[in-house]
């Protein structure tokens, strides 16, 4: 008997428990929007005027004193509206929040009988509660002027997160594009539209939101504030006109620290980058977008000639990452454990860049140089051995590097000085990008980039299909301003600008 009373009972908790979750569900948080209506210019109130709000909520009027409330609102973002016969239409954006009163004053003006004013701007893209868009948005809306008046727009976007206003003053154009929008915010939008005789109108408030996480192919790196700063970055699918530069562009790690040389792991959706710490670079990871930052190296830190110049690379299924050490390779696991000595040059030659194939876990592909930076050899080794395996470059003057092997091990990519200067201050004059096939007579081929005399080609990669390459080029000035270009293999296109003012690409 106790067990049936235990049972009732239980199913009564059960069913009042439900209930106050559906119940807790359905409340709907309400406020209120209270105001006044004056002419401009005397001051009187004006009684009578029909109040409206977008998006729609109620419709009041205000009273003999101009006073006007409109009671149990949806918390959200409006443009509210007052119109009354021989005034120009007036508009004010306001925010309701549960259980308080916005205000809202309009100021009315009498209408222009010999020029009347433009129609509010009808916004067009983004719509109205779109969501996932890019962090650069193109912002596009109508509008027209009974008498063919020259219109001049202003753009007004809020973030809905930490109520950031900002300002653009169009001119007469009716499309304006945003960029650097943060990731996951909702923001909302308003054209302001003037004729320069009438008083400005604005349109409904529309809102949407930025895409929940970065979807970004590129990783590559800026100077802000005097340090490295990474970031990611897509492809332009979205201008008709063809590829737009910088799009979708997100910073990943903070302007107060050096954080460079980004190297993607899909299979662990991790960025491994080098930054300096206590006198020394390390690796470090982070997810990519860019939030869970661990350091990976301590006791033994990346070290050669010059910092910069310094490279490593994800290997055996991303499980692990090699680096260089003066003339030693190292392996350590992604948690930072398990380091160990993989290999040393058998000349004290100092190893400045490592890549590997997919394929071959036992094959690295080397780039070592002397202290400065010069009698540079790039070749393939076996790390079960010791041995060399096949010589990529040796016996040149001037400056190389920026290697990359392919998937099978049968290309390598690499870029050389062909000016051959040996300075110095290791500046660099003519790089260009060239492609070996491992195991053939033929020499290797420079690629056809549209480099120009007095310009160079960097860090080149391997697009993930192996159809192109990724690379910087920056003029060999001081102070040169660097881009990011991609180059499709047997296509007329020629080279295509991804990123300005961007250096270090990882493309995966």
């Amino acid at each position: 008997m106790m067990n049936k009373y235990n049972i009732f009972f239980c199913a009564i908790f059960l069913i009042l428990l439900v209930s106050c979750n559906e119940d807790t569900l359905d409340v709907v948080r309400t406020g209120s929007i209270s105001g006044k209506v004056v002419d401009k210019v005397t001051g009187a109130r004006l009684g009578g005027a029909k109040i409206t709000t977008n998006p729609a909520s109620t419709t009041v009027f205000s009273d003999s004193l101009g006073n006007f409330r409109m009671e149990d609102i949806i918390v959200d973002d409006y443009s509210v509206q007052a119109e009354l016969e021989g005034y120009a239409t007036g508009f004010e954006s306001t925010s309701v929040i549960e259980g308080a009163t916005s205000q809202v004053s309009f100021e009315l003006s009498l209408a222009n009988t010999t020029n009347l004013p433009p129609s509010a701007p009808t916004l067009v893209t983004p719509e109205d509660g779109a969501e996932g868009l890019p962090l650069e948005v193109a912002f596009i809306w109508e509008s027209s002027d009974p008498e063919g008046d020259e219109l001049t727009y202003t753009l007004d976007l809020r973030n809905g997160t930490t109520g950031e206003m900002q300002n653009f003053e169009v001119g007469q154009d009716t499309t304006y594009t945003v960029a650097n929008l943060q990731l996951a915010t909702k923001y909302f939008w308003q054209v302001t539209v003037t004729d320069d005789t009438n008083d400005p109108v604005s349109s409904v408030i529309s809102e949407f939101k930025t895409l929940t996480s970065p979807d970004n192919p590129y990783v590559f790196v800026k100077k802000k504030n005097d340090n490295l700063v990474i970031y990611s970055g897509a492809d332009d699918t979205v201008s008709s006109g063809g590829q737009e530069p910088d799009f979708n562009v997100l910073q990943l790690t903070g302007d107060n620290v050096n954080s460079f040389r980004p190297r993607k792991s899909i299979i662990l959706n991790r960025i491994a980058f080098l930054r300096n710490s206590g006198g020394a670079t390390q690796i470090y990871s982070m997810n990519f977008d860019g939030t869970d930052v661990r350091q990976i190296t301590n006791q033994r830190p990346l070290a050669g000639f010059r910092v910069e110049h310094l490279n490593y690379t994800w290997a055996q299924n991303d499980s692990k990452l090699y680096y260089p050490h003066f003339d030693k390779l190292y392996s350590i696991n992604p948690d930072g454990t398990g380091n160990r000595l993989e290999y040393t040059t058998s000349d004290g030659s100092f190893i400045s860049e490592v890549a590997v194939p997919e394929f071959d876990d036992d094959l690295v592909l080397l780039k070592t140089n002397n202290s400065s930076g010069y009698d540079v050899r790039i070749y393939t080794a076996r790390l079960s051995t010791g041995m060399e395996e096949s010589v990529i470059l040796e016996n040149v003057n001037g400056a190389a590097g920026g290697i990359n092997i392919s998937a099978n091990a049968d290309k390598v990519l690499y870029t050389w000085d062909v000016s051959g200067s040996e300075n110095t201050i290791y500046k660099i004059f003519e790089s260009r990008i060239f492609l070996k096939t491992i195991g053939s007579p033929d020499p290797p081929v420079q690629l056809e980039t549209e480099v120009l005399p007095g310009e160079n080609d960097l860090d080149v990669r391997f697009s993930p299909s192996e159809g192109g390459v990724i690379f910087t080029r920056v003029k060999s000035n001081s102070n040169a301003r660097p881009d990011i270009y991609s180059l499709t293999f047997n296509q007329a296109q020629g080279d295509l600008l991804l990123f300005t003012d961007s250096f270090m690409p990882d493309w995966e």
